[in-house]
């Protein structure tokens, strides 16, 4: 199914955010999620499924000095 990622349109497979996040390797406790322009709370993360269509805001923190 398509959906948006970043403004990008990519397949993914049915699954939750949860699965989608593990699938694409990222860390999830630098992550913040936006579904459907709502912020998502990392425990509702598995509870969520992605349905065709929908757009993901995926925001990662990056440490530095």
């Amino acid at each position: 199914m398509k959906i948006m990622v970043n403004s990008k349109s990519e397949t993914v497979n049915p699954g939750s955010i949860l699965d989608f996040i593990s699938s694409k390797g990222l860390a999830p406790e630098a992550l913040i999620v936006e579904h459907n322009y709502k912020i998502i709370k990392k425990e509702e993360w598995a509870n969520i499924r992605l349905d065709e269509g929908d757009n993901l805001e995926l925001l990662s923190f990056v440490g530095g000095g």
